[in-house]
């Protein structure tokens, strides 16, 4: 069984589950999943973005939902045809407690992209070692953060690693020229990324300022362009709709383009904060980070979280290189200013591009599923499964 919430979630297990299959041809997923996923061989019982919500008040809105899930999973792990391994990707909330259930069925827990506990709650460190046999984690400084513990812990490098390796770098992209053209944008035009993330809730709390962001960027610079890229987990005809008929935009579906395909042929990018930076910086475009919530999950979490930048980029280079902007900081006119800052300002620009380097060594090097994939194999062994 393998488990996963959100769009990044989705991706990670889909390539997990190609390098399994490599391994042994005749092992079968089935669990939460999006369409990647369910393309790699994996039987969805539950599509993910069903339960891809973050913060407090959002969740509310969702608990039935989440809740029936819960307990449709809990039956398999109880049922007579109960799995020989969990395996959890990130959404810990929901996965720390089926792992408990897992635990109580003599499931064995792989879990892949621990919680972030350097972040917050890292209280949850014993917990997680109580319901959990083996945890991969994917930033280097992470291990020595369960010392002590009875759980096996591994460094596997970062999964996205693997993806940006697949599609090749330089010219073995897309020609920026070739791509434009297909897009029908004139080559003379500044492109602007809009990345507005790959749950609902992004949308409603972040659209409409980043809607107005990209209204004043055109004001200050008529000779621009936006791409906006559309999660599977959304729907193009929805986030088109937010979008005034008098800004020259491009929406580009998963289908057509991956992300590094658009974010490599943009001049910067106005982006929620996630996942999707890391791969904003893997393609060495400058960037701008917003993130917005309900205020009574912002008011929690600033109590909550403990660490100093929002920004994966940031996290992963310990320091800000990237100009992040939360809550009633991202205003639609100081974001605007600072796209127009890089598009205008070569130098500011070159900066941040070379800082972004620093971040793609920092990951460290190719081969994460195939080094998960390896852990779950010993994992089966050691409990006698194989």
């Amino acid at each position: 069984m393998i488990v996963t919430g959100e769009a990044s979630g989705d991706l990670h297990g889909a390539n997990l589950i190609k390098a399994v299959n490599t391994l042994s041809a005749d092992t079968k997923f089935f669990g939460v999943g999006g369409q990647k996923m369910a393309a790699a061989g994996c039987d969805i019982l539950i599509p993910s973005e069903e339960l891809a919500v973050m913060g407090v008040v959002e969740v509310l809105g969702q608990l039935p939902v989440i809740w029936r899930s819960f307990q449709q999973l809990k039956k398999e792990l109880f049922g007579r045809h109960k799995p020989d391994a969990l395996v959890l990707i990130d959404f810990p909330d929901f996965n720390l407690r089926l792992a408990n259930q897992a635990r109580k069925a003599g499931v064995p827990v792989l879990y892949y992209i621990s919680p972030k506990v350097w972040a917050w709650r890292q209280g949850r460190v014993k917990k997680i070692a109580q319901s959990v046999d083996s945890l991969a984690v994917i930033f280097p400084f992470e291990p020595e953060l369960y010392d002590g513990l009875d759980l096996r812990v591994r460094y596997v490098g970062h999964p996205l690693l693997d993806e940006f390796a697949a599609l090749g770098t330089g010219n073995e992209l897309r020609d920026g020229a070739d791509f434009c053209q297909k897009l029908q944008i004139p080559a003379t035009k500044k492109i602007v990324g809009l990345f507005p993330g790959s749950r609902r809730s992004e949308l409603r709390y972040m659209l409409e300022t980043i809607v107005a962001s990209a209204q004043l960027i055109h004001e200050g610079e008529p000779n621009v362009h936006f791409l906006v890229p559309i999660a599977n987990s959304l729907k193009k005809d929805e986030v088109k709709a937010q979008f005034g008929l008098e800004l020259p935009v491009t929406f580009i579906e998963a289908v057509d383009a991956t992300i590094y395909d658009v974010a490599r042929h943009c001049d910067t990018i106005l982006t929620v904060s996630g996942t999707v930076t890391l791969q904003v910086a893997l393609a060495g475009t400058p960037m701008a980070i917003l993130y917005k919530m309900s205020p009574l999950t912002y008011a929690i979490g600033k109590r909550l979280v403990k660490v100093a930048h929002a920004g994966l980029p940031n996290i992963v280079a310990g320091q800000r290189i990237v100009p992040e902007f939360i809550q009633d900081e991202a205003t639609p006119q100081v974001l605007a200013d600072e796209v127009l800052h890089v598009l205008n300002d070569s130098g500011y620009a070159d900066t941040m591009k070379a800082a972004l380097q620093t971040v793609q060594k920092q990951l460290g090097e190719p081969g994460c599923s195939k080094r998960v994939a390896e852990m779950l194999f010993d994992l089966l062994a050691e409990k006698k499964v194989i």
